[in-house]
């Protein structure tokens, strides 16, 4: 081995050497930054057992459902100030379900008659009603927001900012009036008489008349 080549390897060795430290460096610096890093959030659930307050029998009949999605363009600005110093506009898409349902505890007692040869029924049921919306917080997201300049600053400075409660407020209304305006009532009806119809036929009566009241 001549003296070049047992230098040109020492070289080697020693560029080797450097690299392998320079990755170790920058490994090093990374997990030690994120062991000692400030900023770093951490998430620790101290919410305490859920606390059961009551229980209600149901006697009701969930007749149908009715998905709805709706896009909240809400704007808020100042009379006398430009958008872009005081005003804020948000597009909020809202998306939910409006179950459908028929209450049999509202049944009067005359509320089904059979005739004498237990041949023939009639069964009057209370129109059906709508339960609030049900906005599905997985599918209901702020899409878009323009704000003034004062607002970006009242928005940092606020240790609360503004949360978007009146947002899935307004998406709740709208979701509301667009199912009272569909025909998810007439739907409810129209299940219920058939799951009626089945019922009363399997416990032998021949005809079955189903009246359901008139709606709102």
């Amino acid at each position: 081995m001549t003296v070049q080549t047992a230098a040109r390897r020492r070289r080697w060795r020693y560029v080797a050497t450097a690299l392998v430290l320079a990755v170790l460096a920058v490994v090093g610096g990374r997990l030690a930054w994120s062991w000692l890093n400030p900023f770093e959030e951490r998430s620790v659930d101290r919410s305490q057992p859920v606390l059961l307050q009551s229980i209600h029998d149901l006697a009701r009949f969930e007749a149908a459902t009715g998905s709805f999605q709706v896009v909240v363009d809400l704007e808020k600005d100042a009379p006398f100030l430009p958008d872009g110093i005081k005003g804020t506009r948000t597009l909020f898409v809202g998306a939910g379900n409006v179950d459908a349902y028929v209450d049999f505890g509202a049944l009067g007692k005359d509320a089904i008659t059979v005739s004498a040869d237990r041949t023939q029924v009639t069964v009057r049921l209370p129109a059906a009603q709508l339960e609030k919306p049900n906005l599905d917080n997985k599918r209901s997201y702020v899409f878009a927001q323009q704000r003034g300049l004062f607002d970006r600053v009242t928005d940092f400075l606020s240790s609360s900012p503004q949360n978007q409660q009146e947002l899935y407020v307004l998406a709740e209304k709208k979701i509301a009036d667009a199912a009272v305006a569909s025909d998810l009532r007439a739907r409810a009806d129209a299940n219920t008489k058939a799951m009626l119809e089945g019922l009363m036929k399997s416990l032998g009566f021949t005809k079955v008349t189903i009246v359901a009241a008139a709606g709102p």
